[in-house]
């Protein structure tokens, strides 16, 4: 069994079913009154500016790994999935567009916060604990490094913003919002799906250092996991091997994620000066593509042994 690659797809052209919304990775289309096809793209966004090259494979690849996560976890919390096959709804000659790339999904009551879950210190949590000695108002023991495990998963929920970057709240701030029983609901449910995911993914030789989920509710008000899950868009990915020996020095581990793509455009130049991470972005080398389209398949074969 092999990774799936479908040819490159950057912006989906489905005329069939009305389109609802075109996200970063995302193009989402009404199906009926009750049902969404979401297909995924190639295209990569970074510093919430999407690139204008697709990383072939990449909208694929999240898919299937999204589709094998929900598998994992469903005794924890319902998902979004139909079921049925996304090749189903659109006409013969858009079968391509959504083989391999897309799902077909319940259309559910959408829930304004991003549940970030953190099971080791990094990226932007690294950067508040060193200013606070804590992330995102949950406070921290003193003495912790750079990739550090946490002595437990923390929950640190963030606002989603219809554009630019999502707002980091305080867990108070979604009682307000949500009230008291969903709030605790998400909270727990979170870090019960982190830590089931973070056990199956150690055993196979990755740590998943944070990650994010959705969520919405359907018509009898049942939480529902939806969207993207546990994918290197939405998570942070570390192998194991070399992970002590990066804690020790006080590194970022090597990743699966698109941290690569986040490490380049740092460095790159537009007219001789620093990329002002606004559209549009530099254009990426296709050194940079390769490695990233690697990244990300890696991440994928390792997790569920396709390729083996």
């Amino acid at each position: 069994m092999t990774a799936p690659t479908p040819p490159a797809l950057h912006t989906s052209t489905i005329t069939s079913l009305p389109l609802l919304a075109r996200g970063k990775v995302r193009d989402n289309y009404a199906v009926g009154e009750d049902r969404i096809l979401m297909v995924a793209s190639d295209r990569l966004s970074a510093f919430d500016v999407i690139m204008g090259e697709p990383i072939p494979g990449k909208g694929a690849l999240l898919t299937q790994m999204a589709l094998f996560w929900f598998d994992k976890l469903g005794h924890i919390v319902p998902n979004h999935l139909t079921g049925q096959a996304p090749e189903s709804v659109v006409t013969p000659a858009e079968v391509a567009q959504v083989r391999g790339r897309a799902m077909l999904v319940k259309r559910l009551r959408p829930i304004a916060i991003e549940a970030v879950v953190r099971g080791y210190l990094a990226g932007s949590g690294w950067k508040e604990y060193q200013a606070s000695r804590s992330v995102c108002g949950v406070a921290l023991p003193p003495g912790l490094s750079n990739a550090a495990r946490l002595p437990q998963p923390i929950y640190t929920p963030a606002a989603k913003a219809s554009s630019g970057h999502d707002e980091n709240i305080t867990y108070e701030a979604t009682v307000a919002m949500v009230g008291p029983r969903l709030a605790a609901q998400i909270r727990d449910t979170s870090i019960a799906l982190y830590q089931a995911a973070a056990a199956l993914a150690l055993a196979r030789g990755m740590i998943i250092a944070d990650t994010k989920f959705e969520f919405g509710l359907n018509a009898d008000g049942t939480l529902v996991l939806m969207d993207e899950v546990l994918t290197p868009d939405s998570s942070r990915y570390w192998p194991v091997e070399g992970y002590e020996q990066a804690l020790a020095r006080g590194e970022n581990p090597p990743s699966f994620d698109k941290q690569f793509v986040r490490d380049w455009l740092e460095q790159a130049r537009v007219d001789g000066k620093p990329w002002d991470k606004t559209a549009p972005a530099p254009r990426l080398p296709q050194a940079v593509i390769e490695q990233t389209t690697a990244k990300y398949r890696e991440a994928f074969e390792r997790l569920t042994g396709a390729g083996a």
